[in-house]
């Protein structure tokens, strides 16, 4: 019976420590076997702890490359997306003009659309302009696919945001580019870096669309699935894991941030 009782009590939370470890459980896969020294070509069955892979994660040709060439792609995909998609999403909210109702209803579009048809469309649109496949038709694909996102992330944002706040900074005086920069901008910015966050995210681990508009350029997704039919190096797991640290440590960091902001308020 006090087992019974303390479940109910805590059900909420056991469920969500199983779900996160559900979540994190490939992640821990991927860690582990960073340290395996396989046998033969694939590393799918332990054999042996080694940090080989680890002192030396670009032993495998074109492996650096690849990652270097997404991380290039996803900075400049999030940079356009991020830019154009805070603008289309102030103006979606603030301002009323003609076909605002399908603007709304077509920016959803990309999100809902299956990725292989998006990307086969993408790539019958640059045949027929003569477009020559490589880094730029892939940038233009990254920053119209992750377009969507940071409209929607910026968009809930902003939709929160009192008015009165603007109004009050124009009643002491402060024009238009100040008013933007001191108090609509701020305002907005934690709207404005979670699209960022997730426009380069999903830049950076797409493979369908890339595989599609990307001619001869390997991107590292690409490099992966290319690995994988003759043999997936353990150096694939090394950056795996290597990228999952860092962005618990960014979290992390930002919590800290976060935690430290309040104390001061409070």
């Amino acid at each position: 019976m006090a087992f019974v009782t303390w479940f109910k009590r805590n059900v909420v939370v056991v469920a969500g420590l199983l779900t996160l470890a559900y979540l994190l459980l490939p992640n821990v896969v991927v860690t582990v076997f960073s340290f395996n020294r396989p046998k033969g070509r694939f590393n799918y069955e332990w054999q042996q702890f080694s940090t080989d892979a680890w002192r030396d994660p670009c032993g495998v040709s074109g492996l650096c490359e690849s990652l270097g060439l997404s991380l290039q792609l996803a900075f400049w995909a999030t940079l356009g997306a991020t830019l154009l998609g805070t603008m289309i999403a102030f103006a979606l909210v603030r301002y009323r003009f003609r076909a605002r109702g399908a603007v709304n209803s077509l920016i959803f579009l990309p999100m809902a659309m299956p990725e292989v048809v998006m990307a086969a469309s993408l790539l019958t649109l640059f045949l027929n302009m003569g477009a020559e496949l490589g880094f730029w038709t892939i940038l233009i694909a990254h920053i119209m696919f992750c377009l969507s996102f940071v409209v929607v992330a910026v968009k809930a944002r902003v939709m929160s945001m009192d008015p009165r706040l603007e109004q009050a900074a124009q009643d002491l005086y402060a024009g238009p580019a100040q008013t933007f920069l001191r108090v609509t901008l701020p305002i907005a910015a934690p709207g404005i870096a979670a699209g960022a966050l997730l426009a380069f995210a999903l830049s950076f681990d797409d493979f369908i669309i890339t595989n599609f508009t990307a001619g001869s350029t390997v991107t590292f997704p690409t490099f992966v699935w290319g690995s994988a039919q003759r043999g997936t190096p353990v150096q694939i797991n090394v950056i795996g894991t290597a990228m999952f640290v860092v962005a618990v440590l960014l979290v992390l960091v930002s919590m800290a941030v976060g935690n430290r902001r309040r104390r001061q308020k409070a």
